[in-house]
């Protein structure tokens, strides 16, 4: 076990000695990580393969690309994002200038899960490097291929005082949250999620909580079935549904469901082939804990598509059909390739539904109707979301993605990244040439006609 405490202190004296304070340290540290996962690209694969079964080319996708992207974007505006930006500044302050100073926080604690173990390490790392601060890692215990590389990665990249590797478990994350971060950023589930947010808040340190929950996918009677079948199909079963946003159940009208029912599994066929757990890209469950609990869900329901299994824990695409409120499947996010279908006679009653469940991190609604867009977007609570698409709302640089009430709180990528590692100062420079009285006691009637022109 690593001497964590030692660490922290490392890592603040090197904070506080103003080596990550200039935009060109920032670059040259964004740099070197490029290069560095550049140069070993094909080791990171590999070790998202063992831990998962990705392929090279869903690893890439949805993990190493989007990572690099994420380098792009900083290296590109960073020099920006970091700037002081003025500010208005009211007559009643005269003389003066304003303006917000960004300020990193300092030593930043990032957690990240097993399911993209590459990617939510290291995208939040991204973050807070462009932002000036240092970090220790902890990545998930249970992809220990991919932590092993990221440490390797880190310890060739970066002085251990800049950004740190701790592997483990849960004694590792215990240790951690004893320590005092400037800021924790956590990805993972609600129950270890109320644990950093318990242990953060003895400290009082900041935090960012990216969860999950049961995201649901609406399809209407106005629908494109064949495109919203393929789309979905993707979303649901990318990493085998091991997806924080994957849709984890499906409403659809009833007039329609037997038709996209038909567009779901032929659309299955073609990503997946005739029997997909002869396919090598089809992955696998993290673990058998896992395996046995999605198992457990199958079990006794009626399995419409797929619902087979083999011994190097794969599932097939699993569609259940007559699922209801009270089925096992719908008491808890799935995490896995299993897709519950219930029906729905109006949109109304299609969110009374979602809002049975506790806040979404994720909505998807196929329709052709504006007024159902307008209608589902702005009534029901959810982190975000697509319409006429699934998940690809979290690959953007140029919005925020994160979760709200129980999905999360906080957000990053992109610009919204930087600001979530970054302290906003608010400064007035008051200039010495001129001191306006009326501010100053003993108070007279003058002084306050004074006041209430330049207030209101």
């Amino acid at each position: 076990m690593a001497d964590i405490e030692k660490i922290v202190k490392r890592q603040k004296a090197y904070f506080k000695s103003g080596a990550t304070g200039s935009t060109a340290a920032r670059k040259a540290m964004l740099g070197a990580l490029k290069k560095n996962i550049r140069e070993m690209e094909y080791d990171i694969l590999e070790a998202l393969r063992k831990d998962l079964g990705k392929s090279a080319s869903e690893g890439y996708m949805s993990e190493v690309g989007m990572v690099l992207e994420e380098i792009s974007y900083m290296q590109k505006h960073v020099q920006s994002l970091a700037r002081e930006k003025r500010v208005r500044t009211p007559l009643v302050q005269f003389h003066s200038r304003s303006y917000v100073k960004p300020c990193p926080y300092g030593t930043v604690l990032i957690m990240s899960p097993w399911n993209y173990p590459f990617l939510l390490t290291m995208a939040p790392l991204v973050d807070a490097l462009a932002a000036g601060n240092t970090a220790v890692l902890k990545p998930g215990n249970a992809s220990a291929n991919t932590s092993r590389i990221m440490a390797e990665l880190i310890a060739k990249t970066f002085p251990p005082e800049l950004v740190t590797v701790v592997e483990g478990g849960r004694e590792a994350n215990s240790q951690l949250l004893e320590e005092k971060f400037d800021y924790i950023f956590f990805t993972g589930g609600k129950t270890v999620g109320r644990l950093v947010m318990e242990k953060a808040a003895k400290h009082l340190t900041p935090v960012s909580l990216e969860l999950g929950g049961k995201s649901p996918c609406i399809v209407d009677e106005t629908a494109n079935l064949p495109l919203a079948a393929k789309r979905l199909v993707f979303g649901k079963f990318l990493n085998l549904g091991q997806t924080c946003v994957a849709p984890d159940y499906l409403l659809v009208h009833r007039s329609v469901k037997e038709e996209l029912l038909f567009y779901i599994e032929d659309a299955i066929c073609s990503q997946f082939g005739q029997m997909p757990l002869n396919n090598p890209d089809y992955g696998n469950i993290i673990n058998e804990k896992h395996f046995q609990r999605l198992l457990g869900l199958i079990e006794g329901e009626n399995a419409r598509i797929g619902g087979g299994y083999d011994d190097s824990r794969r599932i097939e695409p699993t569609v259940l059909t007559d699922v209801t409120m009270e089925s096992p499947v719908m008491q808890e996010e799935i995490f896995g390739p299993i897709l519950p279908v219930l029906e729905f006679d109006t949109i109304g009653e299609a969110m009374e539904t979602i809002e049975m469940h506790p806040t979404p991190l994720a909505l998807y609604l196929f329709t052709r109707r504006k007024s159902v867009k307008d209608r589902v977007t702005a009534e029901i609570a959810f982190g975000g979301g697509c319409i006429n698409d699934t998940i690809i709302h979290l690959a953007s640089t140029q919005m925020g993605f994160g979760g709200v009430g129980e999905s999360g709180m906080g957000a990053y990528h992109g610009k919204t990244g930087f600001d979530t590692f970054t302290h906003y100062k608010s400064l007035v420079d008051k200039k010495t040439w001129i001191d306006l009285p009326f501010r100053y006691g003993p108070y007279a009637e003058w002084k306050t006609k004074v006041v209430r022109a330049f207030i209101k």
